[in-house]
């Protein structure tokens, strides 16, 4: 996956407004090496912490909004402050991990760096952060409210779709939605009849009535 390193005078470019340097001071203190990536659909972020001469390396998907950018980032960061209090002797996303990482959002959220409908989430998300950032469905929701113009005008959730509706996703595969479940739903892939489970909020293209994706 095509990396590049990310000049920290550049970070403002993929944050919201006045976030930057409270990022950069926490990137700087502890030598931080942060990359931007190409979207990856398994993961929005990743942290290594450091090791012999290597430094604490984390990267974040380049094609966030900057509120998911910034959730992300501090997702990661919060992996990197429960390494440094505890090395590995603790779980990967446990309480030390959701302790740092709530400590990380109160000092944004107190800065009211989100926009009101996003705080509010926020707030809620601190209660028991899950372990994918951005992962609770709620938090998608509002978080899309803000991605590009272009970008939300050609995708939707799948819970935006009818029963028997088709659609593509990302990568080019097309399913029927079959029913709703009692937390996801159940589709039917075109090209195989295998059967999958999607989350309601799982991003996807919709298909019209003569089969064709719509235009991107």
């Amino acid at each position: 996956m095509p990396r590049k390193e990310v000049p920290l005078q550049t970070l403002s470019d993929f944050v919201p407004p006045g976030t930057a340097d409270p990022v950069l001071s926490y990137l700087k203190k502890y030598g931080v090496h942060l990359t931007i990536t190409q979207a990856r659909r398994s993961v929005l972020g990743d942290y290594r912490h450091r090791y012999q001469h290597q430094p604490h390396r984390i990267s974040v998907n380049g094609n966030l909004n900057p509120y998911a950018f910034l959730i992300t980032l501090l997702h990661e960061l919060a992996h990197l402050l429960t390494f440094e209090r505890f090395g590995n002797r603790v779980a990967a996303h446990g309480a030390e991990w959701k302790s740092c990482f709530g400590d990380l959002l109160k000092v944004f959220l107190e800065a009211r760096s989100f926009p009101v409908p996003l705080e509010k989430e926020l707030i809620r998300t601190m209660r028991n952060p899950a372990a994918s950032s951005c992962a609770e469905d709620g938090l998608i929701r509002v978080l899309r409210q803000y991605n590009d113009p272009e970008k939300k005008e050609r995708r939707v959730l799948v819970e935006e779709l009818s029963l028997q509706e088709l659609f593509n996703t990302p990568e080019g595969r097309q399913f029927r939605i079959e029913k709703k479940m009692r937390k996801r739903f159940l589709c039917t892939e075109q090209s195989t009849g295998k059967q999958y489970l999607f989350s309601p909020v799982y991003e996807v293209i919709p298909v019209d009535r003569s089969g064709d994706r719509f235009p991107y």
